[in-house]
């Protein structure tokens, strides 16, 4: 009986040891709710502005923002450039610093400023300034450049430095949007005609002559001027001793007339010289042109370099000093062919009438040509004075005519006022029956045309 309680005993706490390692139940499903929870909106994202792209400064930019450049800033605003160097360009831009301007004589800046000196103060800093981008390599290969004011700066290297003119450039290649800046340490200013001239070295002796003459002031103010300048072996051509007495006090007027007629007012390049036959001088007197081939001829003078632009006009160089020309009268004595047209005049009382300001065209029979007219007759035309007048006027016609003028005619009307025909035939140009056989002798108060035969109005 123990036996079978004991043996109970143990199949009970058995199944209490299974029960107790058997797995958990699984619980049921809990049954799915009928609306879902409402879903979280996400906030709207903030807006970001675009990152802006910085404008590229300028030349006047890059100048304002510099600081060492406030003069010259303050000279473009004052001139209107400041807003042509703020375009497109692109431009090359030779910027003097403040201390360059320092450089400058006491001053000279504040007048420059002045609203009456614009003109030159545009011109200045426009000389400044190169059209297109050229950096400092290109510079150095250069020996010259072209400015926007239209006068040329010379470059040169020396001891590795870079020389606009006299200027070293201290900084080279400052990039901008619209072009480069070089920096320089002094600052450019043109030259005049004088400047120019006595900076070349081939020209001492126009320099001296201009000086004693009193022209010094007159060629350097505005112009602007055209000068045919003969060098220091132009002068050497003339008489010995001529230079050195037209430098003496006493012959300052003569010195001065012929000084001024080698200058022609306003800026004539060498492409307006040719185009013309005569050119009016300072002097009052007019120069001949002739271009023949490729040679450009001012009276006798051969212009051997032009072109040279200068702040105030051009110089055109010649290889012969002009000497103003007599007056038809003293013309005539002085050649030696016309003794009997130069007595008859003097018979006529025409003398005085041909030295005056005139100016006159001459049809100028020679002695060979008067010897033509029989010695009787000749002799009745000088005894009758009303005569002899009509006959000498009917070779003067009004006005300077050069050959280039008469060949256009087919007459004129002469001081007698009886007209005198013209016509060119086989090459040849006659007036009534003479033929012309020198053109364009000029005078001081008109010009000559040698004629073979004496002209004898119709009865």
């Amino acid at each position: 009986m123990k036996s079978y309680f004991k043996f109970t005993s143990l199949l009970v706490l058995a199944a209490i040891l299974l029960a107790a390692c058997a797995p958990a139940a699984t619980p049921a499903p809990t049954a799915a709710p009928t609306t879902a929870p409402a879903a979280t909106m996400a906030p709207e994202p903030t807006a970001v502005p675009p990152t802006e792209t910085p404008k590229p400064a300028t030349i006047v930019d890059i100048a304002v923002a510099d600081g060492n450049f406030t003069t010259l800033v303050a000279a473009l605003q004052a001139t209107g450039l400041d807003k042509t160097l703020a375009g497109d360009g692109p431009f090359t831009v030779f910027a003097p610093t403040d201390a360059a301007f320092a450089k400058l004589p006491a001053s000279t800046v504040e007048s420059l400023l002045l609203p009456e000196n614009k003109d030159k103060l545009v011109q200045i800093l426009t000389y400044h300034v190169v059209a297109g981008k050229v950096m400092a390599a290109d510079v150095s290969n250069l020996t010259s450049a072209d400015t926007v004011a239209e006068l040329p700066v010379s470059v040169k290297v020396d001891m590795g430095n870079v020389m606009i003119n006299d200027a070293t450039v201290t900084t080279a290649d400052i990039v901008a949007s619209n072009g480069v800046i070089h920096v320089i340490d002094t600052v450019l200013l043109p030259k005049d005609i004088v400047d120019t001239a006595v900076a070349d070295g081939r020209f001492t002796t126009l320099a001296t002559a201009l000086t004693e003459a009193g022209l010094i002031d007159t060629l350097k103010g505005a112009g602007p001027f055209t000068v045919f300048a003969p060098t220091d072996d132009a002068f050497a051509k003339l008489p010995e001793g001529t230079v050195e007495t037209l430098l003496k006090p006493e012959n300052k007027q003569a010195l001065t007339d012929i000084l001024t007629y080698h200058v022609a007012a306003d800026k004539l390049m060498a492409a307006d010289v040719v185009k013309e036959t005569l050119l009016d001088t300072v002097n009052g007197i007019p120069v001949k042109v002739v271009v023949d081939g490729s040679k450009v001829m001012i009276n006798d003078a051969q212009v051997v370099i032009t072109d040279i632009k200068t702040s105030n006009g051009v110089i055109h160089v010649i290889d012969s000093v002009l000497l103003p020309p007599k007056d038809i009268v003293d013309t005539a004595v002085a050649d030696g062919r016309f003794t009997t047209l130069a007595t008859a005049l003097t018979e006529a009382g025409l003398i005085d009438t041909l030295k005056g300001e005139g100016p006159f065209t001459v049809f100028a029979p020679t002695d060979d040509a008067f010897g033509k007219i029989p010695a009787a007759t000749l002799n009745a035309l000088v005894a009758d004075k009303a005569q002899l007048t009509t006959v000498l006027t009917y070779h003067v016609v009004p006005g300077r005519v050069m050959a280039a003028d008469v060949i256009k005619l087919t007459g004129a009307n002469t001081v007698s006022e009886l007209p005198v025909t013209i016509k060119v035939e086989d090459g040849k140009v006659y007036v009534n029956d003479a033929q012309v056989i020198i053109t364009d002798i000029l005078c001081s108060n008109g010009v000559i045309h040698v004629i073979d035969t004496v002209l004898l109005p119709p009865v």
